[in-house]
C-alpha cells in the first residue's frame, strides 16, 4: 500500500489504517486478546502503517493489546497514534478532562501500556469547555518538546476550537466522524484542514458496521453494543439504511465488480482532505478485503450517483452525535 505524508510533518501513513476501538471491548461485547493480537499482526502484514488507539477503549485493554502486538520488531513498522483527555471512574462513566496534570498522567500510563518510548500522534479525544484551551495545549506542546511524541492532534473539534488551539501549540492533524452516512465535517471541517494543511484520520469509515453489507433487518445488538442507542438502528430509520446499503452494493457490483463495504472505504480515501481512513477490525479475516479497495478510484459521475442514492432512501438522517461524552460541567 502506497503511503502518504502526514501533513506538515515527516510521518508516513497508509490511507487505510487500523482503528482498534472494538480490540478493547468496552461497547462491543468484550475482547478476545490472541485474536486482536491476531488482526494486529494480519493489518500489518497486508501493508497499513498506522494504528490508532486510545486509553477509554476497554478503559486500556486496547492500549495494552496493541504494545503486545506491536512488541518484538513490529513497533517500527507503524505510526503509532493514541488519544488524550478522557477520564473515567470505577463504574465506567465517562467524562472529559484535558487538564495539564491529567494530560502528563495519561501520556505515562499510554507510553508504559503500548511498551514505546514515543508516541507518534498524540490527540486529545474530545474538547474539554471545562478546561482553559490554553492550558491543555500548553500541556501537549510540553510533551512535543519533550520528546515523548511526535505530533500533535485533536479529535472531533470544530474549526473555531481549532483555531483557539493553535493560538498556543503547534497543531498537525484532526480525527474527525466520516462516513458516506455521517457527512456533517464536509460543510466546514475538511475544508479547514485542506487550508491549513492539517492531516485527517478520519473514524467510522464503515458506520459501526452498517456499510459492511453484513447487516439486515434481523440483526440484534447484545450487551454493551453502543448501536443499542444509535439511532440509526432503530425502527424506520434502520430500514432506511438497509435499503441504500443494498443500493450501494448492487452500483458497486454493477460497475466496479465490488461490494459496499469496498465502495465505502474507497469513497472515503478518494475525499480531498482525507488522509487515512480508520477500518476497524476485530477478527484477521475481516481485513481480507483490503485488496479490494486498491488499483481504482471513483469519477465525479460516481459520487453523484451515489449521492443520488443516498437522497433517494434516506429521508430522516441522523449523526453521531450520540457518540459525545459529557463535560465535566454537565
Amino acid at each position: 500500500m502506497k503511503t502518504r505524508t502526514f501533513g506538515n510533518t515527516d510521518i508516513e501513513v497508509t490511507p487505510v489504517g487500523l482503528g482498534t476501538w472494538a480490540i478493547g471491548g468496552w461497547m462491543w461485547g468484550g475482547t478476545d486478546e490472541a485474536q486482536s493480537i491476531d488482526t494486529i499482526h494480519a493489518a500489518i502484514d497486508q501493508g497499513i502503517a498506522l494504528v490508532d488507539t486510545a486509553p477509554v477503549y476497554g478503559f486500556g485493554r486496547s492500549e495494552e493489546i496493541v504494545g503486545k502486538a506491536l512488541a518484538g520488531g513490529r513497533r517500527d513498522k507503524v505510526a503509532l497514534a493514541t488519544k488524550v483527555a478522557l477520564n473515567w471512574d470505577d463504574d465506567e462513566n465517562v467524562v472529559r478532562d484535558a487538564r495539564a496534570n491529567r494530560i502528563q498522567q495519561e501520556v505515562e500510563d499510554s507510553l508504559r501500556r503500548l511498551q514505546t518510548d514515543t508516541i507518534d500522534i498524540y490527540q486529545i479525544h474530545w474538547p474539554d469547555p471545562a478546561t482553559p484551551m490554553e492550558e491543555t495545549a500548553k500541556a501537549m506542546e510540553k510533551l512535543l518538546r519533550d520528546g515523548k511524541i511526535r505530533a500533535i492532534g485533536v479529535s472531533n473539534f470544530t474549526p473555531e476550537q481549532m483555531d483557539e488551539f493553535r493560538k498556543f501549540a503547534p497543531l498537525h492533524s484532526l480525527q474527525p466522524p466520516y462516513n458516506l452516512f455521517e457527512r456533517d465535517i464536509e460543510d466546514s471541517i475538511l475544508p479547514y484542514c485542506r487550508n491549513t494543511d492539517l492531516a485527517t484520520i478520519t473514524y467510522g469509515g464503515l458506520c459501526r458496521g452498517l456499510l459492511s453489507g453484513k447487516m439486515s433487518r434481523n440483526s440484534r445488538f447484545e450487551g454493551d453494543d453502543l448501536r443499542n442507542n444509535d439511532p440509526k438502528f432503530q425502527g424506520d430509520r434502520f430500514n432506511q439504511y438497509l435499503g441504500a446499503v443494498d443500493a450501494l452494493d448492487q452500483y458497486a457490483r454493477d460497475k466496479f465488480d465490488k461490494n459496499v463495504l469496498a465502495l465505502a472505504l474507497r469513497w472515503l480515501i478518494d475525499q480531498p482532505g482525507v488522509t487515512t481512513a480508520l477500518w476497524g477490525a476485530r477478527r484477521p479475516d475481516q481485513l481480507k478485503p483490503i485488496s479490494d479497495i486498491e488499483g481504482w478510484s471513483l469519477s465525479e459521475r460516481d459520487m453523484e450517483a451515489i449521492d443520488d442514492i443516498l437522497t433517494e432512501f434516506i429521508n430522516d438522517p441522523v449523526g453521531p452525535e450520540f457518540m459525545a461524552p459529557p463535560s465535566r460541567q454537565d
